[in-house]
């Protein structure tokens, strides 16, 4: 059967597979919810390296294979240490670890690891290029508090391709002050990792990366979601407590994560570690790139649905902006007769100093247009996707930055997409959202922020630990289709 290549082109019509027409509609959240969750979802190994002397090791191996997300039917697909997204990496604040990335497929790519504090030489951006059948291995200490993090190719011009068919993974950062708090923390248990992506396939099974106009500008977004690679499973739950890590590891998809019954759910951390307080909440918004650890509530003989709760669309630009929010069912828990019972959430969690502008030294500026968009484009200058007028160039410094000064960092979006924007090498805070101060959620240590439409984003930004004057580091839109079109940049730390 000859693929259908069209936005909604979903495989279907195969006796191999079988859902109905509706079970997956892009917009259809309704009919989807009418789908039998009967797949258990998929939880990543768990790969705590080795120890060689005083330092942790972890072998990784970039690879093409197939992988059976809908049964009888076999998917193209690349992966790290398996066919279709990596492990999950274990690791300490503190310790020293050393990464042996051996490059086993027939291109040029990259590991960046998304999240931590490292040299440029080992931060696995588009400078950091691994050839096929070499071997990169950079090696770092963890500065990181407890936290999830993750890594994935960052090759140029070619990280939203490979991040879609699978170069990605999850790592957990582990310290002796978060053990002492008595969150669930037995993996794949009551601890478990959630990497939220969505794919689109055709029918006979193939997840090519093929961009129309429209995925240029928007971004690549699915018309099926994956939860550890899955597609609508189920997790048994045995604990009266579950500690979810969340990752969105979407090429360009916004979740909006509820559930369908509506109850509520406590954060505990975002993107750089635990918050200073739990927030209780109901409806969480997560954009590519960005993490946070929940913890939710069940009882004896219940079902509840994690849905991305979508928004209403528009038309034209406004359309590409509500797109962002598609509406999926994304994994089923479930509940027997009786659950082992959890220790409460401590009413604080993690020391962060208080945030205040008068730290910083300067204030720098970062304006991020779309094809078309903006004052710099009528004024003839900048093209294409690109942040101050300029789109990529990797022969060119953007910002030098002096290491050890707090800096206020001025995020203004001047298109008709939200935009995630990402800074390599820190943890920031959020001084304020168009003046306003961040949502309780936002108040920890992040690296990625969502920058809304005609919103300007302050972040107070501060780099420690290293400094090199030739390497740079990357700052972009997380939308990897943004990203490779233009609209990032490099800065130095000397």
């Amino acid at each position: 059967m000859k693929p259908e290549h069209t936005r909604r082109g979903f495989l279907l019509g195969t006796s191999a597979l079988a859902l109905s027409a509706a079970a997956l509609n892009w917009a259809d959240a309704s009919a989807q919810s009418r789908y039998s969750f009967d797949t258990a979802v998929a939880i990543p190994p768990l790969y705590n390296g080795r120890i060689e002397g005083d330092v942790r090791v972890f072998d990784l191996n970039l690879q093409s294979g197939q992988t059976e997300f809908f049964a009888g039917l076999k998917t193209d697909t690349n992966g790290i240490n398996g066919s279709f997204l990596g492990p999950v990496l274990r690791m300490r604040s503190g310790e020293t670890v050393r990464m042996n990335v051996k490059n086993g497929l027939t291109f040029d790519s990259t590991l960046h690891w998304h999240g931590m504090n490292l040299p440029a030489k080992a931060d696995g951006g588009p400078h950091q290029i691994i050839q096929p059948q070499q071997t990169w291995s950079p090696e770092f200490t963890v500065h990181e508090a407890s936290s999830t993090t993750w890594y994935h190719s960052h090759q140029i011009h070619a990280t939203a391709s490979q991040v879609w068919s699978g170069l990605a993974g999850m790592i957990i950062i582990d310290d002796d002050a978060s053990a002492e708090l008595g969150l669930p923390n037995e993996y794949g248990v009551d601890d478990i990792p959630l990497v939220v992506q969505d794919r689109r396939f055709y029918r006979d099974g193939s997840m090519p990366y093929e961009r129309s106009m429209h995925d240029e500008m928007a971004g690549m977004m699915g018309n099926v979601p994956l939860i550890n690679g899955t597609v609508l499973p189920y997790f048994a739950v045995s604990n009266s407590k579950l500690r979810l890590r969340l990752l969105n590891g979407a090429n360009a998809s916004i979740y909006n994560l509820a559930f369908t019954d509506g109850r509520k759910f406590t954060q505990i951390a975002s993107d750089g570690g635990l918050l200073p307080e739990p927030v209780q909440m109901s409806q969480l918004r997560l954009a590519p790139g960005e993490r946070a650890e929940i913890v939710v509530d069940f009882i004896a003989n219940e079902k509840v649905i994690l849905q991305s709760a979508g928004t209403s669309r528009g038309s034209g630009m406004g359309m590409m902006m509500q797109e962002q929010n598609p509406r999926f069912d994304l994994i089923e828990f479930r509940t027997g007769e009786a659950l082992s019972p959890s220790a409460d959430i401590p009413p604080k969690l993690a020391d962060l100093p208080p945030v205040s502008e008068n730290d910083a030294t300067r204030t720098r500026r970062f304006l991020l247009e779309m094809p078309g968009m903006g004052p710099m484009r009528m004024l003839g200058l900048g093209s294409g996707f690109n942040i101050n007028g300029q789109s990529m160039d990797i022969g060119r410094i953007d910002e030098v930055v002096k290491i050890g000064e707090t800096e206020i960092w001025e995020i203004e979006n001047a298109g008709p997409m939200t935009h995630p924007f990402h800074i390599h090498n820190t943890q920031f805070r959020i001084l304020d959202r168009d003046g306003r101060k961040p949502e309780p959620n936002e108040s920890g240590l992040k690296d990625t922020v969502v920058v809304s439409p005609g919103e300007i984003v302050r972040l107070l930004v501060r780099f420690d630990n290293y400094t090199d004057p030739e390497r740079p580091y990357m700052y972009h839109c997380h939308i990897l289709e943004h990203e490779d079109a233009g609209m990032m940049g490099q800065f130095t730390v000397v």
